[in-house]
């Protein structure tokens, strides 16, 4: 079995491996969380015991216990267990590897289980490269990924595998962790004198934010910079504080994480509560969001959401953009922060965002209709000749300041994009449109 992590093998006169590398579970029984997937009975855990494991996409935040799964497969299976890291492996030595993968299927009738380390780090033609070996049976391919397989994994890959979804871990259960790595006396720190108050234990789970290996590396930082005080280190949340500035929120610009804050922002908008909108921009803020994406998200929101209802909304998001471009971040953090609260609390209409729909429909969908002749200019001569303006009624001149004459093509008389609601200012828009509908019916009746 090729090694899966080779660095177990230094000699002992070498620096010993991170607390988190040295206390990654090695059974099922030593495994915390996850009980959704792994409890006993549970399909992906028979089918790692009984060695009938098929390909499978492990999904899920850092520190879930993603290559920890890897470890305990490759401990428990008969097939050849070979390992890749998307960041360091190329295509060559993909190829080597199906290869020698072929000629052992065919040959013993053993078949090889690939462990690819973010896996969404792999371009399409290094995915390419397992499919055929895949479909032929050969291999067994695991993938661990903190990324939505949906988007950063071949369709054709991601058909042939099952994807398993491991959540963050829960302040408890990072709590079992640390607590256990302290009272190990063999991986653990329980061989030396360490005390870490349960407070402090609390505060790295919560800093941890489900991240296992993050948990343990804080731990093991703050023990490594807490005095020496009669031959014991103490650890209390005041040395957990300094050890950590600032809690590192999972995020990824370029990843799922980030279309799902900017939705949540939006639909708490949507929907009128100022609170959650005031909470998901901070997460996005926070995390280090650019905030001009925000800012722009927040004007459109204005129109799509808002629109006629509160005019004034696309003013106050415009305003909030301006504010960040002049003074910047993080003093602009409360601008948007009251652009968001005002689009919450602003009354809701998406008939402006509908109304550009259906009319976009009809521009792509149907005949390109030409414009009347009665809206058409004529500047010149021969424009007047073929009777370009002719009808035209100049709107100003009517007493109730509205013509009779219609502006749709004839195809498309009668057509209504705009249909506003009894919310906000479009109650009044509503009344207005009424009100001409009228004067432009009664004008146009013999």
């Amino acid at each position: 079995m090729d090694s899966l992590f080779p660095d177990e093998l230094l000699s002992e006169t070498q620096a010993p491996a991170p607390l988190a590398q040295r206390m990654r579970p090695r059974t099922f029984d030593e495994f915390i969380g996850q009980e959704e997937l792994l409890a006993p009975g549970k399909p992906l855990r028979e089918a790692i015991e009984r060695d009938l494991l098929q390909s499978i996409i492990l999904w899920g935040p850092p520190g879930t216990g993603k290559t920890t799964l890897a470890r305990i497969i490759a401990d428990t299976t008969k097939a050849r267990f070979v390992s890749f890291s998307a960041v360091l492996s190329g295509i060559k030595e993909i190829r080597d590897v199906m290869a020698v993968a072929e000629r052992l299927r065919r040959t013993t009738g053993r078949r090889t289980i690939v462990f690819i380390d973010e896996i969404h780090r792999f371009n399409k033609a290094q995915q390419d490269a397992f499919l055929p070996r895949v479909e032929a049976g050969d291999i067994v391919l695991i993938g661990a990924t903190t990324e939505n397989p949906s988007f950063e994994v071949n369709a054709a890959l991601l058909s042939r595998s099952k994807v398993f979804v491991l959540r963050g871990l829960t302040a408890d259960e990072i709590a079992t962790i640390v607590t256990r790595a302290l009272e190990d006396p063999r991986r653990g720190l329980g061989a030396s004198r360490v005390a870490v108050g349960s407070d402090a234990i609390r505060a790295i789970a919560m800093y941890a934010n489900g991240d296992a290996r993050s948990a343990l590396n804080l731990l093991e930082l703050s023990v490594a910079a807490a005095p020496d005080a009669e031959g014991e280190r103490r650890v209390d949340t005041a040395r957990v504080e300094q050890a950590i500035q600032r809690r590192a929120l999972l995020y990824d610009k370029g990843g799922e994480e980030h279309y799902n804050l900017i939705s949540a922002l939006h639909k708490s908008m949507r929907n009128s509560d100022p609170d959650a909108a005031v909470y998901w921009l901070a997460r996005l803020l926070e995390a280090g969001e650019d905030p001009m994406y925000v800012a722009r998200r927040l004007v459109r929101f204005a129109s799509e959401d808002i629109g006629n209802a509160d005019p004034q909304g696309l003013t106050v998001a415009v305003a909030a953009k301006e504010a960040v471009h002049f003074i910047g971040m993080p003093e602009g953090n409360t601008a948007l922060a009251q652009a968001a609260i005002y689009l919450a609390t602003a009354p809701k209409s998406n008939a402006v965002y509908e109304a550009y729909n259906h009319a976009a429909s009809d521009a792509q969908t149907d005949i390109a209709q030409p414009v009347p002749l009665h809206l058409r200019n004529a500047p010149t001569r021969l424009m007047k000749e073929l009777e370009y303006g002719k009808g035209y009624q100049y709107a100003h001149e009517q007493a109730e300041g509205v013509a009779g004459m219609t502006c749709l093509p004839p195809a498309l008389e009668g057509r209504r994009y705009y249909q506003p609601t009894e919310r906000g200012f479009e109650k009044e828009i509503k009344r207005r449109i009424d009100g001409w509908d009228a004067i432009k019916k009664r004008r146009s009746t013999p």
